[in-house]
């Protein structure tokens, strides 16, 4: 068990000062309503969200290690001297996206069409072949207003929307430093899921005590909210207010899942970034699915290809968890590491650092499933090839400059969920928005 001074840290992190956020969790009132009644009653009848259907909670996976999910996408399969995996559980093989033909590796394969449907894979330049460098590239390097990460970006502007308990992302699995997340300039603190749970789920705690925090709360405040308030306010009030019944329903199934968490690994980080969406603590949260590491001496590609069929597996567990929780279209998963694999000849038993391609995946509601851009032979290897916005293709003649498209998939992501172009525009002062990609 976390020390006191620990678990205090950590639920003061979780849920602000006073643990307020326990308080919204318990009541279902948004925190702005319990620290500021009437400022936050006055916003709520102005909403500041400009697209509130379109927001979607995001969940994260980063890797500063730059694993080799750009060797086994579609997209890489066209030219024939691209080096993949040649062990039988990585056949290449048909893919169907959105009712397009592909190839891929075989894993890919293996996620239900469904899904596939609203899988888009991004290649991408980051322009950068050193590991730390992970921070500047989710700051889409040097791209954005005032160094703000992507993942930061999109919290700022989701929080009003999805009425989270906090604005600032939380990581859950970062294996080093450089992975490690930081908003407005600030370092955040690593969130492992073995801490979550020891500090949520013991005998005393937070989470066992919700229904005496609930009336405590709504007893305290209830001359003031209820007496003091017009009738369009009471009204929005009683909308929110969580019954009994519903309180006893979080307060055992989000036990329940924190319980089932063993280790610290890629499905306990995706079983604890769900339970921290259905607590609404915050909108982005960053795992990390190993997907065949810094494979330099990778005899056989053997990591790779085991990764690749767990990273696969990771991924698509994830979206069964989400589908079960109600939250298929609630949820959008992301992926962006510092670099991708060198995939020319001579890869056979290991791979070297590639700044000019890398992959990102993006699977939601938001998007129209597809392949963005494509690979060109450049400097002995690979690299990202321009992409046309309307269409998606990777062509030379493509109006997204190679050295373009990081910056451009984060304006496509602002885009994705609701952000206005104005926003966008300022957040990202460069790139393009990738119009191919959206539903």
């Amino acid at each position: 068990m976390p020390t006191l001074s620990r678990r205090q840290a950590l639920l003061s992190t979780l849920f602000g000062s006073g643990y307020i956020g326990l308080r919204a969790l318990a009541t279902g009132l948004p925190p702005a309503l319990l620290l500021n009644p009437r400022r936050a009653l006055a916003q709520a009848m102005t909403p500041s969200c400009v697209s509130p259907d379109k927001a979607q909670f995001i969940i994260l996976a980063t890797s500063g290690l730059g694993d080799p999910i750009n060797a086994s996408v579609p997209g890489t399969y066209e030219d024939p001297n691209i080096v993949h995996s040649a062990d039988p559980a990585m056949a290449p093989g048909p893919l169907t996206i959105a009712g397009k033909s592909f190839t891929a590796a075989a894993p890919w394969a293996t996620l239900p069409q469904n899904v596939l449907d609203r899988t888009v894979f991004w290649h991408l330049m980051t322009g950068t072949p050193v590991h730390p460098k992970e921070p500047d590239v989710l700051k889409l390097m040097g791209t954005t207003y005032a160094g703000e990460m992507l993942p930061s970006l999109l919290s700022k502007q989701l929080a009003p929307c999805l009425g989270t308990i906090q604005t600032q992302p939380i990581t859950l699995g970062a294996t080093s430093p450089s992975e490690g997340l930081s908003f407005g300039g600030a370092a955040l603190p690593i969130i492992p899921a073995l801490a979550l749970k020891a500090t949520l789920t013991s005998a005393a705690g937070e989470l066992t005590t919700l229904q005496p925090l609930r009336d405590q709360t709504l007893n305290q405040l209830y001359d003031l909210y209820k007496n003091h308030a017009t009738t369009a306010e009471r009204a929005y009030i009683d909308s929110l207010v969580t019954s009994q019944a519903q309180v006893r329903n979080i307060d055992q199934s989000l036990l329940d899942s924190l319980t089932s968490i063993k280790d610290n690994t890629a499905a306990s980080q995706v079983q604890a970034a769900i339970t921290l969406i259905q607590m609404k603590v915050t909108p982005v949260i960053a795992i990390h699915i190993p997907f065949g590491g810094d494979n330099h001496r990778d005899v056989g590609l053997a990591t790779e290809t085991a990764q690749t069929q767990t990273g696969v597996a990771t991924i698509a567990a994830l979206m069964q968890q989400l589908a079960t929780a109600g939250l298929a279209d609630k949820v959008t998963f992301m992926s962006l590491n510092v670099f991708g694999r060198t995939i020319g000849p001579g890869n056979t038993d290991g791979r070297q650092h590639n700044p000019n391609h890398q992959v990102s995946i993006t699977i939601g509601k938001p998007f129209k499933g597809g392949v963005m851009g494509g690979v060109i032979p450049l400097k002995g290897d690979y690299g990202a090839l321009a992409i046309d916005s309307a269409t998606g293709e990777g062509t030379a003649s493509g109006d997204v400059a190679a050295d373009e498209t990081l910056s451009s998939f984060g304006r496509t992501m602002l885009t994705a969920v609701g952000v206005d172009a104005a926003t966008t525009n300022s957040a990202i002062i460069s790139g393009t928005v990738i119009g191919a990609a959206l539903a």
